[in-house]
């Protein structure tokens, strides 16, 4: 398919979206972009179009990482212990899923809560802080050695992430965090504040496709298990309250940001990542999420139908 041609036809959906202003850094965004990359690990080939070398915040597709990195530090038994693997039915950044329901931890690893928790599940090592190594992680899964932190956006995530601070101190009252609060959310705040690119996303989603070999190089990079456990949450909780819409509409496992970006696995075959700013209500791109949802029916990538 003609990925320029796919860029034209959904690029009028940016209009019916709007940047995160929340965040005054992402406010500044221009949201008229709209990027995409192709990763097919069944024949190596790589395709790209649009904005799909333009840098922006990572935001929450870190909370992709990051869980694996977890999962790779301290076991598959140890993280499902923490976050379950639940639809909340409620926005990303509140704890009425726990109030509700009555659960002591967080509903699943990719609302606030959980990565939050997540996050401060990895400790000190050999010297290197929590953020050092899911920055080193980062690079690694990535296949960028160009990720830098964004300390502009970080202050900005630091100023006003007030949401943020309570729902992790809700989490300590809870005797479920144990660390220090802003400690761990420094390290939250900062894996929010990387900056990637479409290929960047498509080369995280070609490692999970490719059942966590990096298919540039054959390394393994991730089990097995923690391959198919976040693939499995992605297409369960990754677009938010709108994952399970999408789950119908497109089909493919799949992680938003409100920075714009969306990183999808289809597998055994392609990596995508996606970047268009402006967001829907649920925090999900719009554009984006249009080109994704052309792209799986060119493509035929739904899991559920082919």
């Amino acid at each position: 398919m003609n990925l320029n041609d796919a860029i034209q036809e959904c690029w009028g959906k940016i209009d019916e979206g709007q940047v995160a202003t929340y965040i005054p850094a992402l406010a500044k965004v221009d949201p008229y972009q709209l990027g995409i990359y192709l990763f097919d690990v069944t024949n190596d080939k790589k395709a790209e179009a649009g904005a799909s070398q333009v840098r922006f915040a990572i935001e929450s597709v870190s909370k992709v990482i990051t869980l694996l990195y977890a999962i790779e530090r301290l076991g598959l038994t140890a993280v499902e212990a923490e976050v379950g693997t639940r639809q909340t039915g409620f926005p990303f950044d509140t704890v009425l899923n726990m109030e509700i329901t009555k659960e002591t931890h967080p509903l699943n690893a990719f609302i606030n809560s959980g990565a939050i928790l997540i996050s401060s599940l990895i400790e000190e090592q050999d010297g290197q802080s929590p953020f050092a190594q899911i920055f080193e992680f980062s690079r690694k899964i990535c296949n960028d050695p160009e990720i830098t932190l964004n300390n502009e956006i970080y202050q900005s995530e630091l100023r006003t992430g007030d949401m943020n601070r309570s729902l992790a101190y809700y989490l300590k009252a809870k005797g479920v965090l144990n660390n220090d609060v802003d400690t761990r959310l420094e390290t939250y705040f900062k894996q929010c504040s990387m900056m990637v690119t479409c290929q960047s996303l498509a080369n995280l989603g070609a490692v999970l496709t490719n059942d966590g070999v990096a298919p540039w190089n054959g390394e393994r990079i991730i089990s097995s298990e923690a391959a198919t456990y976040t693939k499995s949450v992605m297409m369960t909780t990754g677009l938010y309250t709108e994952s399970g819409t999408y789950s119908v509409k497109i089909g493919v496992p799949t992680k938003s940001g409100v920075g714009g970006g969306l990183v999808s696995a289809a597998p055994s075959h392609y990596g995508i990542g996606i970047f268009s700013p402006a967001l829907d209500a649920a925090g999900n791109s719009v554009a984006g999420l249009a080109l994704l949802e052309l792209v799986s029916k060119k493509l035929k990538l739904d899991i559920f139908r082919y």
